[in-house]
């Protein structure tokens, strides 16, 4: 009698099976791994921990909507430390993966629980100040964009509200060490509303991104305040230099700079380490790889203009 269920001896699914087994046990040779490879934070968690983190920060709009006034803190207590129970777990995942990942394959579980635990209460810290943050971002939505009829609808209808509030928190994890939870909630963002921010983008108060599909902000980006952004806009890499053994040097400066009240309007493509000067204001499809001074308006028709002379750019 087959050892297999039946549906994978309908299939003939034995062969297959032992051949990705085989190729498992190659993969972690290669990688002089003897053991299965440690667990990653789980992308399933992380996206209920920002929903629920969310509800916490709005229980009010993103909530269950039947909170009263006097259960309102317990609802926020009861699901804040629901969360970070999840939350710590998977900082346990990521500092272990480290670990290993470092060459260490039997870490000290006790010590990752400490630092685990250190490290959630530190993050809960931040809220207030993300709370603060989000609000003011919610206000520059509504005040830049005449079809928002109110800040509530902003909240729950904006993909760019959505795209900022998984950034805010995502950074905080960032700045905390703790740079593959923060990339997987990015990424959660990304697939929902199709804004890519890294989370190590660092992103001042009253952000606006406008419609936001295909928006890039690279990871050493900086961004003052009062920024407003339009969809496609690109705050990239101009080129990825490599060291003497033609290996990716990673974490240098290499996206923009974006001083305050700036306005880039869609399509925009902006690469290097180059600065967009205060009130500036760049037009859409712009391809800009040169700073321009505060007070600036770059339209397509000047930049191509300056593409080409003497030649340049043909």
């Amino acid at each position: 009698m087959s050892s297999y269920p039946d549906h994978q001896t309908q299939f003939h699914l034995a062969p297959i099976i032992a051949e990705l087994r085989a190729m498992r046990v190659r993969s972690l040779e290669q990688r002089h791994r003897e053991t299965h490879p440690p667990k990653l934070p789980s992308r399933n968690i992380l996206k209920d921990t920002i929903e629920g983190l969310a509800t916490v920060l709005y229980p009010n709009r993103l909530g269950k909507g039947d909170v009263t006034d006097e259960g309102i803190d317990y609802y926020v207590g009861h699901t804040l430390d629901e969360t970070l129970r999840h939350l710590r777990l998977q900082i346990q995942r990521e500092l272990s993966f480290t670990i290993e990942q470092g060459g260490d394959l039997n870490p000290d579980r006790q010590v990752i629980a400490r630092q685990s635990l250190e490290l959630t209460r530190e993050f809960v810290k931040t809220l207030p100040k993300v709370r603060a943050l989000l609000d003011s971002d919610l206000q520059a939505a509504f005040e830049g964009d005449p079809a928002a009829r109110s800040v509530d609808e902003v909240l729950v209808c904006y993909p760019g509200i959505a795209a900022i509030i998984n950034h805010r928190l995502a950074h905080e994890l960032y700045q905390l060490g703790l740079p593959l939870i923060a990339r997987m909630i990015a990424e959660i963002a990304h697939s929902v509303t199709g804004i890519d921010i890294h989370p190590g983008a660092q992103i001042g108060p009253s952000f606006f991104i406008d419609h936001g599909t295909g928006v890039v902000i690279g990871q050493t980006a900086i961004i003052g305040e009062r920024v407003r952004l339009y969809q496609a806009v690109t705050l990239g890499a101009k080129r990825f230099p490599t060291d003497e053994n033609g290996v990716l040097i990673k974490g240098n400066a290499r996206h923009p700079i974006v001083e305050d009240d700036v306005v880039i309007y869609a399509g925009a493509t902006i690469l290097g380490r180059i600065t967009i000067g205060r009130g500036s204001t760049i037009g859409g499809n712009v391809w800009l790889t040169k700073s321009v001074p505060p007070e600036s308006n770059v339209t397509q028709a000047q930049a191509r203009q300056e593409l080409f002379i003497h030649g340049a750019g043909i």
